[in-house]
């Protein structure tokens, strides 16, 4: 979907059972994560689609899963940092500032090389 920020082999194995992942002839072609930050906020993360694949609805059916996953464990808001949020937004997703986050900003995005510059883009999903 973008550029993804990285993340460390040890931090995706800790985190591998909230991850969807598509693969085809054992390549995998999408992902995504759902990270909670508390009772009633997540976050999608490492949203990815293979770029010879894009625009095929792979993207959206992860996000659907990590929607319904989202609702599944209660989540009352979701949130994605984005450099496409045209996409986010067919998901019914709205653009918000990045500051009414104070659970991603001061506990994951503080200690990003991109926190003083940061140029993705915050979008909000009531669920």
């Amino acid at each position: 979907m973008g550029d993804l920020l990285p993340r460390t082999k040890s931090d995706i194995i800790k985190q591998i059972e909230h991850f969807r992942v598509i693969e085809r002839t054992g390549t995998v072609v999408a992902c995504g994560s759902l990270e909670n930050f508390t009772d009633a906020l997540a976050e999608i993360r490492s949203l990815m689609v293979s770029e010879s694949i894009k625009s095929s609805g792979l993207g959206r059916q992860i996000v659907e899963e990590l929607i319904a996953l989202a609702k599944q464990r209660g989540v009352k808001r979701l949130m994605a940092l984005t450099y496409v949020p045209a996409f986010f937004h067919k998901l019914g997703f709205k653009t918000v500032d990045k500051n009414i986050f104070p659970e991603k900003v001061w506990g994951i995005c503080v200690n990003c090389y991109k926190f003083e510059n940061c140029d993705e883009i915050a979008v909000l999903k009531e669920l």
